[in-house]
């Protein structure tokens, strides 16, 4: 071995919030449950601790060290035990390249001697602020000055942006439009749209309610990025029956919504099977999930029940400050057109449903971009590239898949109708290590076949309403992480099409899996991408070539990822949790950001959706997540007699139902 000091890099995403860590530790290294629970020496040298939050980590799972020239993985005695490469082991030697399983987590090693520490690359695909589509040519410090700046930095006023709290008179002298309402739902898009519509419900009144947004339609950005990761109208989302973002009740339900469409076309036959499949899920028959083209057609229809188009503005919101009457302020650009045509809009009550503010994109993928100028080859699965199945079905190719969740299940099965055009297409998938079991909690464990870990939906069906809600809701919030962590992770739906598209590539040969950890990305002479993985014990490499490569590893919701919500947990000294998302209270308000005034005057701030993973609710960015996140915050302004807000009375529940069913106006 070198003389020098031989250092380990470990490589793992969280499973929670898919995150990537890479530190580079001096050995012996220590991974467990418990910090406190491992040595800080052996034998007299100094432990690197890594805490690996998770009930399937042991307090002290394993250790590595160094045995003459080897380097060495011990199992201490833990309960699920440690794989490397996909193998169970209790002692063995380590080689660079290796894989450990430890709990849920995947851990790449790599030899390091004295290696500095990897330079971060903007790894993100942020959102147009002009287009709401995702935009490849954006970073991080644009977007900053984007979203914080106009193109003239005029506005917002550095007086505003620098102040806790801003006088009403101060903004009234400014010369901009102020306007008044009582609520105000900054987002514009499906979370914003389930708050306003349970408002309209309670008998809050068109007037007083203010939506800004991106798009008219609150559902704009999802449908395009299911588009782009070809999910077309016709194909079915990752959603339960009851889950019903047009429907707080949830009935009727999507399935027999569905079936009794099939009914009315003559399709008896049908309609019976989606009866059946309803409610014979998931043991006897696969988990029903709505048609997409279904779900946007049925909250179009409540749209205009509710007065939707009344209620939204255009807006793009670069700050929100406190106001000195115990209200806050919203500054606003009203246009993409004049850069100076702002506003401020002045509310009681504001709920942020902002969204995801960015699209991950594999850090030696960006680097590849930045490198070539190449947008075509190389794509994330989100953005839109049509362009490549195109091509594969008019020339043929090859293409390396990264990410083995849902969208890489739709990619799959994408290429498949494709090869039905073309059968020269092959299809590499590449992942970061074996997947040897489920993640695990208590007695339940996920099924895992060719590598992927199955699931209906992205948490276990308990997280949304039945004992793992209750419990989450009830642990503290330090404990919250490592529940999260137990019940997430990167699963795909068992749909039996999507698992013999699979079956049917490995046995035919047309698709293949391999694993491994990527060091870089090149374009070869023939303009094709070239993948090098690191061989193991330093022997080479392995070159993967390509003529595309699809990264379809998922959505970031972090809020120092969001400019405007990194500037408000800035301004306000804004706790995070676990997580790094915004920290919210089981009724999912910020108390924070309460505002109250010598008037007795007391403003509100609440939070739905992903920007608040981490906190007393699992499935935040699913649509009953969004629902149970506007019901809870409604309930808690009802409760507290705010005027306006009539509580959802059995009575008043069941008469809404019933404008519902006829399509009448809340009002």
């Amino acid at each position: 071995m070198n003389s020098q000091p031989l250092r380990l890099r470990l490589t793992w995403t969280d499973t929670a919030t898919g995150d990537c860590r890479s530190p580079i530790l001096d050995l012996p290294i220590a991974l467990g449950r418990i910090f406190e629970a491992m040595p800080a020496t052996i034998n007299g040298k100094r432990v690197s601790r890594i805490a690996l939050s998770s009930s399937q980590v042991s307090r002290f799972h394993a250790v590595i060290g160094t045995e003459g020239n080897s380097i060495l993985l011990t199992d201490t005695g833990s309960r699920n035990g440690t794989f490397v490469n996909g193998i169970r082991q209790t002692r063995c030697v380590l080689a660079n390249g290796d894989m450990l399983q430890v709990g849920p987590y995947a851990i790449g090693i790599s030899f390091a001697v004295n290696s500095p520490e990897t330079p971060s690359v903007n790894s993100h695909i942020f959102f147009n602020p002009q287009t709401n589509g995702p935009d490849p040519a954006l970073g991080p410090q644009i977007m900053s000055q984007v979203s914080q700046t106009g193109s003239r930095g005029e506005f917002p006023p550095i007086a505003f942006l620098h102040a806790s709290q801003v006088s009403m008179r101060s903004l009234q002298s400014m010369g901009l439009p102020v306007t008044e309402v009582d609520w105000a739902a900054v987002g514009g898009g499906l979370g914003s749209f389930i708050w306003v519509d349970l408002l309209r419900i309670c008998g809050v009144k068109i007037d007083r309610i203010a939506v800004l947004g991106m798009e008219n339609q609150p559902y704009a950005r999802y449908l395009r990025l299911c588009l782009n990761s070809q999910i077309p109208l016709r194909e079915r989302l990752r959603s339960n029956s009851d889950s019903c973002p047009d429907n707080i009740w949830g009935w009727p339900p999507y399935a027999l919504r569905e079936a009794w469409q099939e009914l009315l076309k003559g399709r008896l036959g049908m309609s019976l099977k989606l009866m059946w499949q309803v409610f014979a899920e998931p043991t006897f028959a696969e988990t029903y999930t709505p048609r997409a083209g279904n779900v946007f057609d049925s909250i179009d229809r409540e749209v205009d029940r509710i007065g939707w188009n009344q209620m939204f503005r255009y807006g793009r919101v670069r700050g929100i400050r406190k106001t000195d009457d115990g209200r806050y302020a919203i500054a606003y650009s009203r246009s993409n057109a004049d850069h100076r045509d702002h506003a401020f809009l002045i509310a009681k009550y504001v709920h942020l449903a902002t969204g995801y503010p960015a699209i991950q994109f594999l850090p030696d993928l960006q680097a590849y971009r930045e490198q070539t100028q190449d947008f075509e080859s190389v794509v994330n699965a989100y953005e839109k590239h049509d362009g490549v199945y195109e091509k594969l079905e008019a020339s043929g190719g090859s293409v390396l898949i990264r990410g083995r969740g849902i969208v890489a299940s739709r990619v799959v099965q994408r290429i498949y109708e494709a090869r039905q055009r073309n059968g020269n297409i092959q299809v590499l998938h590449l992942m970061r290590s074996p997947k040897p079991q489920g993640n695990k909690f208590k007695l339940a464990e996920r099924k895992v076949e060719n590598h992927y870990e199955f699931q209906p939906f992205n948490w276990p069906k308990a997280c949304w309403g039945g004992e793992l809600r209750v419990l989450l809701e009830q642990a503290a919030p330090e404990l919250r992480p490592q529940l999260l962590t137990d019940w997430g992770g990167t699963t795909t739906a068992q749909r039996s099409d999507w698992r013999r598209i699979v079956k049917e590539g490995l046995s035919q040969g047309w698709y293949q899996i391999t694993f491994g950890e990527v060091e870089r990305v090149e374009r070869d002479s023939q303009n094709r991408t070239v993948t090098y993985i690191q061989e193991k014990e330093l022997k080479g490499q392995i070159k993967l070539e390509a003529d595309f490569i699809i990264d379809a590893t998922g959505l970031d919701a972090k809020v120092k990822t969001s400019p405007l919500l990194n500037d408000l947990v800035a301004q306000y000294n804004l706790p995070l949790n676990g997580l790094g998302r915004l920290s919210v209270n089981n009724d999912f308000e910020v108390p924070e950001l309460r505002n109250s005034s010598a008037s007795n005057t007391e403003g509100r701030v609440y939070a739905a959706g992903a920007i608040t993973l981490g906190g007393p609710y699992a499935p935040v960015d699913s649509f009953l997540g969004l629902q149970y996140a506007a019901l809870r915050s409604v309930e808690s302004l009802a409760a507290h007699r705010v005027a306006g807000v009539r509580k959802l009375s059995v009575w008043r529940s069941f008469v809404q139902w019933l404008k519902w069913v006829f399509n009448k106006s809340p009002d």
